[in-house]
């Protein structure tokens, strides 16, 4: 049965200090320099924009139908940067902001789907997707000496905090879109959009002390985020307004799955790899009792997916040190884009090896 999560002993305040100083920590080492691009990690680019780019730059999901994602196209943008494509990242922002940016803002509607009469259906956006694009922009800026893109990833980056960030109780929150997760007694969260790495640049471009405080109060709510036998984060979760405890919502599968899997790549990707979710993760990653490393489990009963993660997922299990009892994970540290099922399992591994650098 669902095991709600509720708020840490030591309170919400107490908590938030020791998030505090665990970022302050992070944010005193040296930053990392920009890497060349590696001619492994570039192949490796090539082989996704063969796979899943089109001519105009869309990122086109294989897994889900063929739909696109302002997610994918956030993605896509670190990869091209990452790579130092600079006609690649141009393609895929022309695309992403002549298709998908909303009316009135600078954020991104979430979905593309290229056979319906309206293929922008759904105006809202997904807070990830708008992350990583203006992380992508402000980097791209600075890399490239482009100011246009430094001022766009700006705009974007204010309106992520004037329209995305909630007070919840005792919580500062980053809804996972602009409409349609806060509740009359509570607030949806999803766990896999506090992209941590990000977060630097964001307040950089946008100096305001909300950044800290989402991402402080965003490490105390994934501390408390421990659902089922193995303690795991959900794809989503509710946040009282009440109490600050968390719940799994009826309208998702209470999973440990394809969002959640984020969480850890995430938190090691920003040097957060002593946060007790990556522990958890890993204990169930490794967990004996299981015939393979699963795909998801249910946070409600501990079933398990009777098939294994994909390429993607295991490369985060690498990453996050991960071993099962009878070797590795995987024959590699990262996946290749060549082995990967689809887009999404290409696209973490691609996400993994920039981790890595």
């Amino acid at each position: 049965m669902q095991t709600p999560s509720q708020p840490s002993p030591i309170g919400p305040v107490l908590a938030r200090r020791s998030a505090l100083a665990t970022l302050a920590a992070i944010a005193c080492a040296a930053p990392a320099q920009p890497a060349a691009a590696s001619a492994i990690f570039r192949a490796e680019w090539f082989q996704f924009q063969s796979r899943f780019l089109m001519a105009d730059g869309r990122v086109v999901d294989t897994g889900n139908g063929g739909v696109s994602h302002s997610e994918g196209q956030g993605w896509a943008l670190l990869f091209a940067l990452t790579a130092d494509d600079r006609p690649g990242f141009e393609r895929i922002l022309g695309w992403t902001r002549r298709v998908l940016r909303r009316p009135g803002d600078n954020l991104h509607a979430w979905r593309f789907k290229p056979d319906a009469a309206l293929p922008v259906e759904d105006p809202n956006n997904a807070t990830d997707g708008d992350i990583c694009i203006a992380w992508a922009l402000l980097d791209a800026g600075a890399r490239w000496d482009m100011p246009d893109y430094t001022m766009l990833g700006t705009a974007i980056a204010r309106d992520i905090l004037r329209l995305l960030v909630r007070r919840v109780g005792a919580y500062s929150v980053l809804l996972p879109g602009a409409r349609g997760f806060e509740l009359a007694d509570g607030t949806i969260i999803n766990p896999s959009y506090y992209v941590f790495p990000a977060f630097g640049a964001l307040a950089r471009a946008v100096p305001d002390p909300a950044w800290v405080r989402v991402a402080a109060d965003g490490l105390v709510l994934l501390r408390q985020c421990r659902f089922g036998r193995w303690g795991l984060p959900p794809d989503w979760a509710v946040l009282a307004r009440a109490d600050g405890g968390l719940t799994l919502p009826s309208n998702w599968p209470p999973r440990f799955s394809f969002d959640a899997v984020r969480v850890p790549l995430y938190l090691a990707w920003a040097g957060l790899g002593g946060e007790p979710v990556l522990e958890r993760v890993r204990n169930f990653w490794i967990d004996p009792a299981n015939p393979f490393m699963p795909a998801w489990a249910d946070l409600t009963n501990d079933r398990i997916a009777p098939y294994p993660a994909s390429p993607g997922v295991t490369a985060i299990a690498r990453l996050a040190g991960a071993q099962r009892p009878t070797g590795p994970v995987t024959q590699r540290a990262e996946g290749m884009v060549a082995d990967a099922p689809d887009y999404y399992s290409a696209a973490l591994s691609l996400l993994v090896r920039m981790a890595q650098r």
